[in-house]
Formats: structure tokens, sequence, C-alpha cells
């Protein structure tokens, strides 16, 4: 099967890019807008850039209705602060509470029941459920189109991050007691501990 992505409708590219790069870390963002109301949102094209400096990136893709830009990406250019929130299987329903796309003026962390953490270095309130997380001032934002399907690229600065103490050992991060999960294709999740394996890099 050949494929061009010029030919395909974006919904049908779409699927093709949710359905081969699997499985995908959720960054879980909380911001809050020009107000002061919180707004949390998962996002699976996430990634992180590099350490020195310490830069992660996420990529809000446009509403399909009418490729209007989402809260989260507003709310970022406006503050230029936000923080990630890794997510546990533990807080997985929570999280996918929040992909509702809620009106502006709804606060998703307070519908939801999950608890706002103040942050240290932004303003934006982290979520306690998360345990792992990442404050993080806007770097860059490179935007790709405006319509419905497109999407922006945003990158952010680590500013501190909170480890729950518990995960760490030697200075790394217990997997097993994170308990991270990814997204697949469609409504289906995995939880990336089910099967693993070691190999050595030569």
């Amino acid at each position: 099967m050949e494929v061009s992505p010029d030919t395909l409708e974006w919904r049908d590219a779409y699927k093709l890019l949710i359905g081969s790069i699997l499985p995908r870390p959720i960054a879980f963002v909380s911001t809050i807008d020009e107000n002061g109301i919180a707004n949390a949102a998962p996002f699976s094209f996430f990634t992180a850039i590099c350490a020195d400096p310490m830069l992660i990136c996420f990529s809000p893709m446009r509403r399909g209705s009418d490729g209007a830009k989402k809260d989260t990406l507003v709310n970022i250019e406006n503050t230029k602060q936000f923080v990630i929130n890794i997510v546990s299987e533990s807080m997985a329903k929570q999280m996918n509470d929040c992909a509702v796309e809620f009106a502006p003026e709804i606060d998703e962390l307070q519908v939801t029941g999950l608890t706002k953490e103040p942050s240290v270095s932004v303003k934006v309130p982290r979520i306690k459920e998360s345990l792992v997380h990442l404050e993080c001032e806007l770097y860059q934002v490179l935007d790709f189109g405006d319509q419905a399907g497109a999407g922006s690229l945003v990158i952010g600065k680590v500013l501190n991050i909170h480890v729950e103490d518990s995960l760490v050992h030697k200075g790394r991060i217990d997997t097993e007691k994170l308990q991270p999960i990814g997204r697949m294709a469609g409504h289906t999740y995995t939880n990336p501990l089910g099967k693993t394996f070691d190999i050595i890099r030569k």
C-alpha cells in the first residue's frame, strides 16, 4: 500500500499518524488564562528535545470543527507559562475527562475533581495527583497552518521539576512506581510495563 498525504482528507491522515506512531507519551498540560482560570488538557504529540537547556515540546492541533486554537495554546501564548503533568495509570480516567472541549471559562480541574497544587516557578497550578511535574516557560511556538487538521509546536523550557520522593532511586525514576500510560490509536491506552525487555547499546 502506498499513500500520498496530499491526497488524504486530514482526518484520514491523522488516523494513519496515530496508528503508526505509538505508544505515545501523554503531556497533561495545565495552564491558566489571563483571569487565572485553570485549564487542563492531554496531548499525545509530546517528547523531550534536549537536556541543556532542558527543553520539551508538545503539539496541540487546531480544533477539528472550525480550525480555532485550543484553549491550552491560547493560554500559553498569553501567559508564557504551563506545567506538564505526567500521567500515571491511577489518574487516567480524570485525564480523559479533561479531553472534553469545555468552554474557556470552565475550570477543568474543578469539574473533574483533580487537585490544584501551587507551582514554584510559574503561576500555573500543577496537578497534585500526578507524580512528576515539569514547570515550563514558553521558549517558542511554531505554527503550521490555521485550518482544521493543522497544528503548532510548543517548546517549553523546564524551570522546575517535582518528583514524588518514593519514585527516585540513585538519581533515576522508578518506572514501575510511576506507572505511566501511553496513547494508542482510537480509545486505547497502554501501560508500557506490560512487557519490557532490555537491549544493551553497543
